[in-house]
């Protein structure tokens, strides 16, 4: 396979993929975002996990139910009959009773608040793991956006570099060129295929996992269409990004709402050492002094030996556990919250309108360039330096923007709210 016929084979690919699919879309990211809030089932998933921990907050308010109970003869061996009673001479016997349990110590009540604490910690799990997802869908959002403009980067340069093999080995044919100025030329271009070849690959897995968040087509090829970045640093106020950040972060919100459950639960545990009191009604009939006897029953077990001394103490230490759990997550809270204001002064320094401007100015000195060399103005060497100088700043020059679109992302996602719209 000559080199003309590789970058040809390349560039189809790259075309054939991002234009002539039929299942082609453009995606602005707040259209990404609305289908993977309605379609990611991951987020299903966990939602259905919310409803289900919420119905166990009625579970757990329901009264225990009455117990009722009979004692009947089985076998009557003088009639030979069975359950039988001789009602016309006052024979046979009936017992039946009737029993509920009435919880002391407001244990029902604690019982209500830990159901309810547990639905919290499962509703900011839920909103954790929309923060995480939506996080990785601007991530990998901004990426394959970045990616699909260094393919034309990549593009434009093997297009270029492939006319010049073809002239140069035509010249090289008529014994006007050197064979190390052809080899030059096409482990340039060699170089670039491979570069591109690549790239390839990672918009390939990016596609993958966007498709997997956003729950598109199988089939579908997404092209992100990315607005304006902020020129201008905004003025962010550490101490209040970090308030912002404990009120809205998930992570954080389960962690209070675990050390609550905690402290409920060990609330509940003392309240279990408490005994319940059955109360309950029963009918004898023909077993009693009384041929009717009509019985209250209480009952009260006796806290001589398990006073609930094991469950006390493990509630106990979960709850100590929980506090400095919380202590911990309170840290890492405040460093992420710093390192990523900081990411985003640095990355936002670094990038500013002048860049486009030196875009433009580099695009048309590249052009120059080319057409120096075409007209031997320019010698080979001066040229491949160019070249790869052309291509590396063009490409640091994209990533650029991505570091900055990952430090908007890094900053929402510290203080998990919108502060600077992506």
């Amino acid at each position: 396979m000559g080199l003309r016929t590789a970058a040809i084979l390349l560039f189809c690919f790259f075309t054939f993929t991002a234009n002539a699919q039929t299942d082609t879309i453009k995606l602005t990211f707040p259209d990404a975002e609305k289908q993977f809030l309605e379609n990611n089932f991951a987020l299903l998933a966990q939602k259905y996990n919310v409803e289900s921990t919420k119905a166990l907050v009625d579970q757990a308010a329901l009264w225990d139910n009455p117990v009722l109970s009979t004692d009947q003869n089985i076998y009557d061996s003088g009639s030979k009959k069975f359950f039988y009673h001789n009602e016309s001479r006052g024979l046979g016997q009936v017992f039946v009773q009737l029993n509920q349990v009435f919880k002391t110590a407001g244990k029902r009540g604690k019982q209500i608040q830990v159901a309810k604490d547990n639905a919290k910690v499962q509703e900011a799990e839920f909103n954790d793991l929309m923060r995480n997802l939506r996080y990785n869908l601007q991530l990998d959002f901004g990426q394959l956006a970045t990616l699909l403009d260094q393919a034309a980067v990549y593009r434009n340069e093997i297009a270029a570099a492939t006319n010049l093999v073809n002239g140069i080995q035509k010249s090289y044919d008529a014994g006007n060129t050197s064979m190390k100025d052809l080899i030059r030329l096409k482990a340039l271009l060699f170089g670039l295929q491979n570069d591109m070849t690549e790239s390839a690959r990672q918009i390939n897995d990016l596609q993958t996992e966007l498709k997997t968040l956003i729950q598109a087509k199988e089939t579908t090829f997404i092209v992100p269409l990315t607005g304006d970045l902020p020129t201008q640093s905004a003025e962010l106020n550490i101490p209040s990004l970090i308030e912002q950040a404990k009120t809205n972060r998930p992570d954080y919100l389960s962690n209070q709402y675990q050390l609550a459950a905690a402290q409920h639960n060990l609330s509940l545990q003392k309240a279990m050492a408490a005994p319940d009191i059955t109360i309950g009604a029963s009918y004898d009939k023909n077993s009693s002094y009384a041929q009717n006897y009509y019985g209250l029953q209480i009952g009260l077990p006796l806290p001589f030996f398990n006073r609930n001394q094991g469950n006390i103490k493990s509630a106990r230490f979960s709850q100590m556990s929980q506090e400095n759990t919380l202590k911990d997550n309170e840290a890492k809270l405040k460093n992420d919250v710093v390192a990523a204001v900081n990411e985003y002064n640095l990355n936002q320094q670094l990038f500013s309108t002048q860049q486009l401007e030196f875009n433009g100015q580099y695009d048309t000195l590249f052009k120059n360039m080319l057409k120096g060399f075409k007209d031997r103005q320019v010698s080979l060497v001066e040229f491949v330096d160019f070249f790869d100088t052309y291509k590396d700043t063009k490409l640091k020059m994209l990533q650029q923007r991505y570091n900055l679109q990952k430090a908007i992302a890094d900053l929402n996602f510290a203080t998990g709210t919108t502060i600077i719209k992506p």
